[in-house]
């Protein structure tokens, strides 16, 4: 190699991040950089000149490899014929890890020698280990917590069920007439009484889906019908509340394929939610209609609004925007829910609205549903050569 050619490829591994060596067809060293002489501590005790053999080297580097290192070539192994890529992770005696990459070099179809580079990975493999480590202690935290959720929602259920049980032969008149002072005392117990079997039961629901997924059922949905259901089922909660409720929906559409009940569900949390945050005299308004291939949907209501730095953190389990706290209790379970079931549909949801002018939530959901989604019952997804 000529004086001017070798200067420039010495000043090529100079510049690189990694200790290197190049390796000649007849396995000599043709060019290394000084991290190469450091990383192996050579200086002194080889030959690295260019045209130095390369086989005195091999069992000074090979020294510096820990037991159980990934197997290397010796002295009689060097001759150069497996001119293919080739990777190794190597353990050191001192404790560092390096990343050894052989590159075979070729031109025109002739083989040129290799490059041998070495990269230390200590600390990215520190890193990896304490990841792993940090990951199965949250995966344990996590076991731990939805085993108490499960356990603790479990034994809230069965006095629950006797208060709600009790409630409802006082109020039989059977038993006697009340006074408005009793019935309005009565009313309070039922009323929270069916406010914690929600609560309960949103907890159970979210346990479920992190430990195996939602079951969804798929088959075909009339959502013009499906919206009707799910406001009905909720008009007496919105009376209650002094609210008003419009439905702006065409009479017919193309029927979606998804999971009716679930997303009966998630039509139930967005109603329960603009109810609970809307004052007397307020207006919900429902309104959807198909775009395209979806379906749109939205909720919408005159309640306190969602500020906006919030409105994508409220979809994370137990979160709450702060001025839904104070006066509205809720455990933050209701959005999380709704942003599982329609992403399994393979859907989206987000929120909109102004603080203080109300909220709106739109739903979109592809009319031939989750791609790869079949009828029927089904699960939700569950997170050598030659060379030194």
């Amino acid at each position: 190699m000529a004086s001017e050619d070798r200067d420039r490829l010495q000043a090529v591994l100079e510049a690189l991040p990694s200790a290197a060596l190049v390796q000649s067809p007849q396995d000599r060293v043709l060019a290394v950089n000084r991290r190469f002489v450091d990383m192996f501590a050579l200086d002194g005790r080889a030959d690295l000149s260019p045209g130095a053999p390369l086989r005195p080297v091999v069992p000074l580097v090979r020294a510096a490899f820990a037991t159980g290192a990934p197997p290397h070539p010796g002295p009689g192994e060097l001759p150069a014929g497996r001119h293919v890529h080739r990777v190794a992770e190597i353990p050191l005696t001192d404790g560092r890890v390096l990343r050894r990459e052989v590159e075979p070099l070729r031109h025109a179809g002739a083989y040129l020698g290799a490059l041998w580079l070495f990269a230390d990975i200590t600390d990215r493999k520190r890193r990896e280990h304490d990841l792993e480590r940090d990951n199965v202690a949250l995966t344990e935290l996590a076991r731990q917590r939805n085993a108490f959720t499960a356990a603790a929602s479990h034994e809230l259920r069965t006095p629950l069920t006797s208060i709600s049980s009790f409630g409802e032969l006082l109020a039989d008149p059977a038993f006697g007439p009340l006074t408005d002072e009793q019935r309005s005392f009565l009313d309070a117990i039922r009323r929270n009484a069916a406010r914690m079997q929600r609560v309960i039961s949103d907890l159970l629901l979210t346990t479920r889906m992190r430990a195996v997924g939602p079951e969804l059922e798929f088959g075909p949905v009339d959502v013009p019908r499906m919206l009707m259901d799910a406001l009905m089922d909720h008009m007496g909660e919105i009376g209650r509340a002094g609210l008003f409720a419009v439905l702006d929906c065409p009479p017919a559409g193309p029927p979606l394929r998804g999971d009716r009940h679930r997303l009966q569900h998630v039509l139930g949390n967005l109603l329960e939610n603009a109810a609970k945050f809307t004052p007397a005299g307020g207006r919900i308004t429902v309104r959807a209609a198909p775009v395209g291939v979806h379906w749109d949907i939205e909720v919408a209501d005159t309640g306190i609004g969602i500020p906006e730095q919030y409105r994508t953190e409220i979809f994370s389990g137990f979160v709450r925007a702060p001025n839904a706290t104070g006066a509205h209790p809720g455990t933050g379970l209701g959005l999380a829910i709704v942003r599982t079931v329609v992403q399994l549909h393979g859907g989206t949801v987000t929120a909109g609205g102004r603080e203080g002018d109300g909220a709106v939530f739109r739903v979109r959901l592809p009319v031939a549903g989750p791609e790869g989604a079949q009828e029927g019952p089904q699960k939700g997804p569950q997170e050598g050569g030659a060379g030194p």
